[in-house]
């Protein structure tokens, strides 16, 4: 059976088309996801994310040797089941600034300004605070407070407005600068990833199909019009077809890997590597952006912490109440800050979690404390995803080139300073005791080494099949392939720019607006918002 629309990866995007395109009876979706299905307690329990790192529902990938971080390799954990790094990440709720989308819209992507998308993060919001003109109600997304508010993390925020930072208590309302509790993707307590929202809405209809474990292989063209896919399935080959188009969800790696499989990229490297050239997009794979991130831990004497959560009597709490130091997500708290006077925006989010995180989130901490850092919101500097093996099955290899632009490293290090002096303020301050991991000293040469030996992702790859409609964009404001017929990208990697926050949110309200695009649909406007009484 050939459907109208097959699905690459049932993740933040993918999901969200499924439900979205199935709407209309007469449409026939065909949704692919490499990985199984999002059965794991760990899944539903949100402080259980970290258990799922290196399993069979993680890509576990791994950066190459970043050239400005001591040529270390840096840890890449990526959602493989159903929901992605929806069913994986720390759920939390950010959109990002709107300078962001207006910048997108003035790159040439007519239709992505902030005006634009913000009905579609509305549309897709069910947020428990109720509906404003800012927020909706109703849609499949679940968006609730934290119910862990654990009491260091409460110190977090006191500290930081005694440090003279405002108390923002809507990071996606008017302005983002401040420090305050972040919104989470849960509902009751539980993770409320895009499988366990869009994906469930949809379930039962008979116009959609859900494969799971289909690790697809490679785009199958005619000519240059994408027919289908090929894939494997429990180690099956196997081949699905569409009488419509592909839509690749795979997300900022796995897309321009497939991609370049496919033979869509710079053809002198797919033709050493003896992948047959479809088309010349020589974008694909670039652009890659990510927010680096550089903190310190501190053990606490206090007992309030997240260490030595998972007890009987805390289970317990979680299964019958949805409360409880379990329903926590980890970053419950943090904010915006700009580190020079003369920033239009904030170029530093800081995270908050109240539990020692090191060795990027594999090692379990060994006793109470808190954990202190802060992402570079906008980077400029740029990495790259590609391919190194016509085996398809191999992992793409990919380097970010972190801080390979001084502006990214000036503002690294004046948030890290920050961040440290936040973590010396009360009542912070009379939670910190031994350090676990800090800098040497507050100087910018220790800090700058530290950032080097320390920095980590924050799960937010973008930019890799960016939209656009220079030499080096992907795909077009449609999110239509170049050179291609049939075939669109619908996840992360189209942005062409980084947005100023957790990216979740932003692939969501993308992929609410690509699914009014491929049904023909008028773009949702806030007046038609307004009307459907949203």
């Amino acid at each position: 059976m050939a459907h109208d629309y097959v699905i690459v990866g049932a993740g933040s995007a993918g999901c969200v088309l499924a439900d979205r395109l199935s709407e209309d009876p007469d449409t026939s979706v065909l949704l692919l996801e490499a990985g199984g299905p999002d059965t794991s307690d760990f899944i539903h329990m949100p402080l259980g994310y970290s258990a799922l790192f290196r399993t069979d529902k993680d890509w576990d990938y791994m950066t190459g040797f970043e050239p400005q971080c001591n040529n270390r390799r840096v840890y890449l954990p990526r959602g493989r089941m159903l929901g992605g790094s929806s069913s994986l990440n720390m759920m939390v709720y950010m959109r990002g600034n709107r300078v962001d989308y207006d910048e997108w819209r003035d790159l040439g992507c007519a239709g992505w300004g902030w005006s634009d998308l913000l009905p579609y993060f509305i549309r897709s919001e069910d947020n428990e605070r109720g509906a404003d003109a800012y927020h909706g109600v109703g849609g499949p997304l679940r968006v609730s407070e934290g119910r862990s508010r654990n009491p260091v993390a409460a110190a977090f925020v006191e500290a930081g407005a005694n440090y003279g930072l405002p108390v923002n208590d809507d990071f996606n309302g008017d302005h983002q600068d401040g420090v305050g509790w972040y919104q989470v993707t849960q509902r009751d307590g539980l993770r409320g990833s895009t499988a366990a929202t869009y994906l469930r809405e949809a379930a039962g209809r008979p116009n959609l199909e859900v494969a799971t474990r289909v690790q697809v292989l490679r785009i199958l063209f005619d000519g240059t019009r994408a027919v289908g896919v090929a894939a494997v399935r429990d180690g099956v080959p196997v081949e699905y077809r569409t009488a419509g188009e592909v839509l690749l969800c795979a997300g900022g790696y796995n897309s321009p890997q497939l991609l370049m499989l496919s033979g869509i990229g710079r053809g002198a490297e797919l033709a050493a590597l003896s992948i047959p050239p479809v088309a010349e997009v020589p974008g694909v794979g670039l652009n890659l952006q990510d927010h680096p991130i550089a903190g310190a831990s501190y053990l606490s004497e206090q007992s309030d912490s997240l260490f030595g959560a998972m007890t009987e009597e805390n289970l317990a709490r979680f299964m019958s109440e949805g409360q409880g130091p379990l329903t926590s997500n980890g970053v419950e708290a943090g904010g915006f800050l700009r580190t020079r006077a003369d920033l239009d925006e904030p170029d530093i989010q800081m995270h908050f979690i109240p539990a020692v995180f090191q060795e990027e989130g594999l090692v379990p901490g060994t006793a109470h404390g808190f954990t202190i850092g802060g992402n570079v919101t906008k980077a400029v500097s740029r990495g790259y995803v590609t391919v190194v093996s016509p085996d398809p099955t191999g992992k793409p290899h990919i380097v970010h080139n972190y801080y390979a632009e001084p502006e990214d490293m000036r503002s690294q290090v004046a948030g890290l300073r920050m961040c440290l002096e936040i973590a010396r303020t009360a009542p912070l301050a009379d939670w910190k005791g031994a350090p676990v991991l800090e800098p040497e000293s507050d100087s910018d040469a220790d800090l700058e080494a530290y950032v080097r030996a320390n920095a980590q992702t924050t799960y937010h790859p973008v930019g890799t099949c960016k939209m656009g409609v220079d030499e080096l964009a992907v795909v077009d404001p449609e999110l239509r392939v170049r050179g291609v017929e049939g075939l669109r990208v619908v996840d992360a990697s189209v942005m062409p720019t980084i947005p100023r926050g957790n990216t979740n949110a932003p692939v969501i309200a993308v992929a609410e607006k690509a699914a009014d695009i491929l049904r023909g649909r008028a773009a949702l406007s806030a007046e038609a918002l307004a009307a459907a009484g949203a």
